[in-house]
């Protein structure tokens, strides 16, 4: 009897060990789940110089009267192609130029469609809104006045730019591995409402917790991880003016210097800068170079503080959309009233006048609507919108609130930037962006005040699609 309870024993004390101690299968199983997830999604990330190469008009200020002088640090383009389970791409371009207007953007992109066959839907172009770079095509074109020798200069700039764009995205693909995605969310507060404050007073009601109106201090970050964990790309966003410097160098203002300290705390990362709807937003102080600098770090700061915190890992695919509104202008100007403001004392005036007029005699009129790019980029459970032209904080905040997504990026300066995009309550206060931008952008009039509502709709309609 003890020999066989013994024996017993033993046998109940191996099944008992049997059941508790982790079968290798089951741990290969989950290894290869975790491998097999990371690889879900691929990405690639690239980069080009875009820094003029001879002294050129440069954009942004229209009290510039000579051409650059020199360089504080290069002007980029950077891609981040990224293509889901199912083999579906999209790719971010961005771009360290004050806006590119819609010629450019559609030469781009019948350039990728080409090549690699991408459709619109899978093509953003965003543009960081730097003051310190080139004259891009007809960008802002009412706002400046030099000679042919400058405009022979803007068009071959223009001309290569869009030349160096597929050489960009072929870079990108062959750079496509597996990776993780990872989506935070982190806050710096350089930002101010220019629309509210001013310039001068900024310093003290900043220190007396007294600035006013409406901002968006989030920032948006998207790593990009290889297998091995290393991050290789960061896109990382903010709603504010890049308008720290204004002087007669070349610079990507403060984005410029976020990227830089970016790519040095993430040594081997490329740093992309997607700009938020800051068409209000200033970065203030400004106006000297270590506030650059300093602003720079900042960011580099908020996003390394992301980089530690707990992220959203994208799983699921990848969905694009895009679609160009007939955004209606107020009532448009009689001929008789733009041969006027030709003989205007305000240059600007008489720019964009000519501009229209220009307009008028190629097409025998002037269209009531122009064509505003919306478009959507959704990467599992995040979405990315992006805003043609220079949007005010109030969007973002709308669609945000509207939305109520826990995971969402509102951006600005993309695809076309041809203006001010102003919201109801800033079309009806007037001032630069709900009135006077328009001239030195060289429409026609000011929008009628459906913009916003048609904007919001559509922007929800692909959101929810």
């Amino acid at each position: 009897m003890k020999k066989k309870c013994g024996l017993r024993n033993v046998l109940v004390l191996a099944v008992w060990s049997l059941l508790l101690t982790p079968s290798p299968m089951i741990c290969l199983a989950k290894d290869a789940t975790r491998t097999s997830d990371a690889a879900m999604w691929k990405a690639g990330v690239s980069r080009v110089v875009i820094t003029p190469e001879k002294p050129m008009w440069m954009s942004g200020y229209g009290g510039r009267n000579k051409p650059a002088q020199g360089k504080v640090h290069d002007l980029w383009a950077k891609a981040a192609l990224i293509e889901d389970p199912a083999g579906a791409r999209a790719v971010i371009i961005t771009l360290d130029l004050v806006g590119i207007d819609r010629a450019t953007s559609q030469a781009i992109t019948s350039r990728l469609k080409e090549r690699f066959g991408l459709k619109r839907d899978q093509i953003s172009l965003c543009t960081s809104h730097t003051h310190s770079g080139p004259v891009v095509g007809a960008n802002l074109r009412a706002m400046y006045f030099f000679d042919d020798h400058q405009q022979k200069l803007v068009d071959e700039y223009t001309a290569n730019l869009i030349d160096k764009m597929p050489g960009l995205v072929a870079d990108a693909i062959e750079d496509l591995e597996p990776v993780t995605l990872e989506y935070g969310l982190g806050k710096t507060t350089f930002a101010v409402n220019r629309r509210n404050n001013k310039e001068a007073d900024v310093p003290r009601l900043r220190k007396e917790g007294k600035l006013v109106g409406p901002v968006d201090h989030e920032v948006p970050v998207l790593f990009v991880k290889n297998q091995q964990g290393k991050i290789k790309g960061i896109l990382f966003g903010y709603a504010c003016h890049a308008t720290v410097v204004s002087f007669y160098d070349w610079s990507g203002d403060w984005p410029g210097y976020a990227q830089i300290e970016i790519e040095k705390d993430f040594p081997g990362a490329t740093a992309l800068f997607i700009a938020g709807c800051g068409g209000d937003q200033n970065p203030l102080p400004r106006r000297k170079v270590e506030l650059g600098e300093k602003y720079g770090r900042m960011m580099a700061d908020a996003v390394k503080e992301v980089s530690k915190k707990k992220h959203l890992v994208i799983k699921g695919k990848l969905k694009t959309a895009y679609r160009e509104l007939d955004l209606p202008f107020s009532q448009l100007p009689t001929r008789q009233e733009l041969e006027k403001d030709l003989s205007s004392s305000n240059k600007f005036l008489v720019g964009r006048a000519k501009k229209v007029l220009a307009e008028w005699d190629r097409n025998g009129s002037l269209s009531p609507t122009y064509p505003y790019p919306v478009q959507t980029l959704k990467l599992g459970e995040l979405v990315i919108v992006t805003l043609g032209g220079e949007v005010v904080v109030d969007y973002s905040n709308r669609i945000k609130a509207d939305l109520d997504h826990r995971f969402l990026w509102v951006a600005g300066y993309c695809n076309d930037v041809m203006c001010y995009i102003p919201s109801r309550r800033v079309l009806s206060e007037g001032g630069y962006e709900g009135a006077r931008s328009m001239i030195y952008y060289g429409m026609p009039t000011v929008w009628a005040p459906a913009l916003e509502e048609m904007i919001m709709q559509e922007v929800i309609r692909q959101v929810k699609q």
